[in-house]
């Protein structure tokens, strides 16, 4: 009787798995140097087909974030010269991060309020990943309503994705 009093109960209750950032992030990253020159950069996302970059300190300590569109739009847009233009010049500064032991769900959270699609990983003030939104969308375990929610909030074209 206790068996069949624990298979009711089982049907009742969701145990929910608590997936991290680390159960789904990219664990090799690719990243330059603040004095790195935009087309170099643009080189090292075409040879190892990524659209986004870390931009790290000389600690591995994340300070900025280029993603191809910020090479396209802050060089080549405004027609700077693409060899003489260091990535300190067209990074994004103040980037978002997260820890391999941060809740998927925080993290989805933090994609969605921001507007980004990559995470750096970081830790002990060392980029040590990247979490796109592409390695929520392929990963079974995560819940397809969140990464469906965070693509829509990041593409609400009524804020500033156009910066």
């Amino acid at each position: 009787t206790m068996k069949r009093i624990l298979n009711s109960y089982s049907s009742l209750i969701k145990l929910e798995v608590v997936m991290k950032v680390k159960d789904c992030m990219c664990n090799e990253v690719v990243f330059v140097k603040p004095d790195c020159d935009a087309e170099e950069c643009a080189r090292l996302m075409c040879e190892n087909h990524i659209g986004c970059v870390p931009v790290c300190d000389d600690s591995n300590k994340v300070v900025g974030l280029v993603t191809d569109r910020d090479i396209l739009l802050r060089t080549i847009g405004c027609g700077k010269e693409i060899k003489n233009t260091p990535v300190s010049e067209i990074m994004t500064c103040n980037v978002t991060c997260c820890t391999p032991e941060t809740d998927i769900k925080v993290a989805e959270k933090a994609m969605s309020e921001n507007q980004i699609r990559r995470i750096p990983v970081m830790e002990n003030n060392k980029v040590v990943g990247i979490l796109t939104l592409g390695d929520l969308a392929k990963n079974k375990e995560v819940n397809p309503e969140g990464v469906y929610a965070t693509l829509e909030n990041i593409c609400d074209c009524n804020k500033n994705n156009a910066e």
